[in-house]
């Protein structure tokens, strides 16, 4: 969590904003942005969100994540630019733990962007955001419940997923998933299409994918010239 704090500061001072300007605009107050810049307190989904929607930049270039790298003489061949590993240990899945019992571990991507695999794990109580807010991001959501219990609220409705359910839905649609359980929960979730922009001018598209955060750990920010303001469904 250390580096993700170090790289949130960075993107900070690179837009010359003052830690009490940030918090503001995040909706979070001052101390709790401090103790998440120098690594003392893990961020919730929605702070994280909050703070990277502010800064507009994407968590998978503040944290430096490999992107596909083309050859040079392969440009017609898609298949020829995806240079990923194509088998990647349980022991180097970018892990983090979130402030209230929510695991993220990113499986073996291509690098492309194109889609995000991701295994979760929600301890007994947990939710994806601490405040109850729902959220969105862009994409299509598939998921696939292996153990456990998952309540997912989407939109107005509630769905409990059990082992064997699977989803799938608009990840533009408000969206939270919650353990109301005593026993942990783990599943398969997919996101594809995360990386299309919005149309401009829509300030209310302007969201992070929860699954960015999984190239957080272990990684140092990118240098500076690279960091770029986006506008990140």
């Amino acid at each position: 969590m250390e580096e993700l704090g170090t790289a949130i500061r960075a993107a900070r001072a690179q837009k010359g904003l003052s830690l009490r300007a940030v918090a503001a605009a995040a909706d979070i107050s001052p101390s709790l942005l401090s103790q998440v810049e120098t690594g003392k307190t893990q961020p919730s989904v929605g702070t994280l969100y909050a703070i990277v929607n502010v800064l507009e930049v994407s968590i998978d270039e503040l944290m430096g994540m490999p992107q596909r790298v083309a050859q040079p003489d392969a440009a017609s061949d898609e298949h020829a630019t995806i240079t990923a590993n194509p088998v990647q240990r349980q022991a180097d899945n970018p892990t983090i733990v979130m402030e209230n019992g929510v695991k993220w571990e990113r499986l073996a991507v291509d690098g492309t962007g194109l889609v995000d695999a991701l295994l979760t794990t929600y301890e007994p109580g947990s939710s994806s955001s601490v405040e109850g807010k729902l959220m969105r991001h862009s994409g299509i959501e598939y998921g696939y419940v292996i153990d456990g219990e998952i309540t997912l609220r989407l939109d107005f409705d509630e769905h409990v997923l059990r082992p064997g359910d699977s989803v799938c839905f608009d990840s533009r649609r408000p969206h939270l998933y919650e353990n109301r359980t005593d026993r942990v929960a783990q599943g398969l979730w997919f996101v594809l299409g995360r990386a299309q922009a919005t149309a401009p001018g829509d300030p209310s598209e302007r969201y992070t994918s929860a699954v960015d955060v999984l190239s957080a750990l272990g990684r140092l920010p990118v240098p500076a010239e690279h960091l770029s303001n986006l506008r990140i469904p």
